[in-house]
């Protein structure tokens, strides 16, 4: 195994996800969005563009969420960046050790991930965050890629159901054991993923573990409280060692 993944392999396949159009309906989505804008934003320049991956690409553990906001990562350019759902993810990024700062406003703020790497199911934001399985399915090689390319991985966390399913596929694909049944998501769960014979990355297990996603609707009525999603990122920096 190797001391960690080529940044350059991740720089280019960062620059294919900013360029792709494969999507009709989410290119024409997330334009829109660009154009009209939030009142409270107005003056910013959008990014409007899919949103690249983003930390450390020696991490052991990576992050993988539903997709980006429309008025954060797809206001700003880099994952979970400018809205709540950013600021309850970097604030226990940041507790656990996994982030140099509490707060992420714009893709060049000097933040950066320590041992980690933020990416998504689906890199262009969808119409009321609903992706369509053909559109998860067309970003599916990226996170193949990915995963293929971060070879320190020891621990997964799942940001939502979404995400859950998205990453086992992925797993599957290039080589690990997935247990079967389908392991079930549920906030805390977690699953050995084995080194299967025929694995194109990495030489042992590793764990995904599970987490409501930091959604307003989660973090407003309860349903994520501040506790629960910290003892995931303590969880997942214990499984990464």
């Amino acid at each position: 195994m190797s001391a960690s993944a080529d940044p350059l392999a991740l720089e280019g396949l960062n620059a294919e996800v900013v360029a792709c159009t494969k999507c009709p309906r989410l290119v024409e989505w997330r334009e829109e969005v660009a154009r009209t804008k939030r009142a409270a934003y107005v003056a910013d320049e959008y990014w409007g563009r899919p949103v690249p991956s983003f930390g450390d690409p020696a991490a052991r553990i990576l992050i993988v969420g539903l997709a980006p906001g429309a008025h954060g990562a797809n206001r700003t350019g880099r994952m979970f960046t400018g809205d709540r759902s950013g600021e309850w993810l970097y604030g226990a990024l940041h507790r656990a050790g996994l982030a140099t700062r509490a707060e992420s406003t714009w893709r060049d703020d000097g933040l950066e991930l320590v041992n980690a790497w933020l990416t998504a199911a689906v890199r262009c934001v969808p119409p009321a965050n609903k992706p369509t399985p053909a559109e998860r399915e067309t970003c599916r090689p990226f996170l193949q890629r990915e995963v293929a390319a971060l070879e320190n991985l020891r621990a997964i966390v799942a940001l939502g159901g979404f995400a859950w399913d998205a990453i086992l596929r992925v797993l599957r694909d290039v080589g690990y054991a997935v247990p079967s049944p389908k392991p079930k998501f549920g906030h805390g769960a977690e699953t050995e993923i084995g080194s299967g014979p025929e694995a194109s990355v990495g030489s042992g297990s590793l764990v995904l573990v599970g987490s409501y996603h930091p959604s307003q609707q989660n973090t407003f009525t309860g349903r994520l409280t501040r506790e629960m999603f910290d003892a995931v990122w303590s969880r997942a920096t214990e499984v990464a060692g």
